[in-house]
């Protein structure tokens, strides 16, 4: 069985994960953590590629004569913030921790490459895309303008990601929609300063992001059709230094999702209307600045069902939920599955803390599992006379 196989080396995959998790880097900072990676693929007889999208890196494995080819794709970035959870491996990076359990991504990859690399049974080559920079900072978009596809042809591309809440050994799934699309916005508000003491001489920018903050609460409500889902929240808002200064500017920053390009390009219009009118019928002016961070990630609904197939395989149907309800956190995977169809799996992380949390660790014992999913894959994907 491929989770045993990939067991009987869990103590050196364990040894990876918990020194990435030592040494957290940022978004296309990874330069650490890369080579790792490629040194490990490297000892394994993996093929190597650097450098891909600034901090990527990509292993080819090729088996037989078959010419079909998947994709596997792990991200290694960790986030900005501090850890809390007190581990003998903590962060040793101030103001850096693997909050996502991205360090636990990257070496179920690792556990998949190394399966894979001795005792896989499979015919055609296998591309494993260890991306950096997925926290919002464009990792998937940089390795993509660097010819990710073209340089390593993939006909379809798979990914995952660790749940918390969800039991060790069991796996969730969507067809379809999987998590939505993400955009940040920042509003620049501009008044007139005065002293506190005097606010009639005054254009009051806080007065006017408090307003702005309500009134967009109307654009889901009031413009969203009740079928469609969405988010828009104003999560800072910033302005002044002084207790008796009414400040010039202020500036309001907030995040919007949804699951389909078309409400997302509603959110953003809705947004810059009421801000820019709200801002307006004070006397005050304001600059709205919307983003796409994040594409809506949408799984291939046959390549889902191939993906849960595979998680079955491992650990019985009555394990993997094939009915995951859409979340309305994002991935920036989706940008590649622009490009080639594919899907991505949940794979439980056991009764942990929840992502982003200061206290989350990953779950050691999800390696093999996760590892396991993505050979398991492979195996069923480049079986003799399959296509990829």
């Amino acid at each position: 069985m491929i989770v045993d196989a990939i067991r009987a080396f869990q103590d050196e995959l364990v040894a990876i994960r918990r020194d990435l998790h030592r040494h957290p880097e940022l978004g296309l900072e990874e330069h650490r953590t890369a080579e790792i990676v490629a040194r490990t693929l490297a000892s394994w007889g993996i093929e190597v590629h650097r450098g891909i999208g600034g901090t990527g890196v990509l292993g080819v494995l090729r088996r037989g004569n078959g010419q079909a080819s998947v994709g596997l794709r792990a991200d290694m970035d960790a986030l900005p913030m501090q850890e809390a959870t007190g581990l003998d491996y903590a962060s040793r990076n101030e103001g850096r921790m693997h909050a996502c359990g991205h360090d636990g991504h990257t070496t179920m990859l690792l556990g998949a490459a190394k399966y894979l690399a001795g005792a896989g049974n499979f015919n055609g080559v296998v591309n494993f895309i260890f991306q950096p920079a997925e926290e919002g900072i464009g990792g998937a978009r940089a390795m993509l303008a660097d010819g990710l596809f073209e340089r390593f042809p993939c006909d379809s591309i798979w990914g995952l990601h660790n749940r918390p809440g969800l039991p060790v050994g069991q796996f969730a799934i969507s067809r379809g929609p999987t998590s939505a699309g993400g955009g940040f916005f920042d509003v620049r508000i501009t008044g007139r300063g005065s002293h506190g003491a005097r606010p009639e001489a005054s254009v009051d920018p806080v007065l006017v992001a408090a307003h702005i903050t309500t009134a967009l609460q109307s654009v889901v409500a009031r413009n969203v059709p009740p079928a469609d889902t969405a988010v828009l929240s104003v999560t800072r808002i910033a302005a002044g230094d002084a207790y008796n200064v009414i400040p010039e500017s202020a500036l309001l920053s907030g995040t919007t999702r949804a699951f389909r390009p078309e409400v997302m390009t509603l959110l953003e219009d809705g947004l810059g209307r009421v801000a820019r009118n709200v801002a307006a019928a004070f006397g005050a002016t304001a600059e709205v600045d919307c983003r796409l961070i994040f594409a809506p990630l949408i799984n291939d609904a046959t390549l889902a069902d191939a993906f849960g197939d595979a998680a079955a395989a491992l650990v019985g149907e009555v394990n993997v939920d094939r009915l995951k309800a859409p979340g309305m956190g994002s991935e920036d995977f989706s940008f590649m599955m622009e490009k080639v169809p594919g899907a991505y799996i949940q794979v439980g992380n056991g009764d942990s803390a929840q992502l982003h949390n200061p206290r989350y660790n990953f779950n050691d014992d999800a390696i093999p599992y996760g590892a396991g999913v993505f050979a398991s894959l492979v195996e069923r994907r480049l079986a003799k006379g399959a296509v990829g």
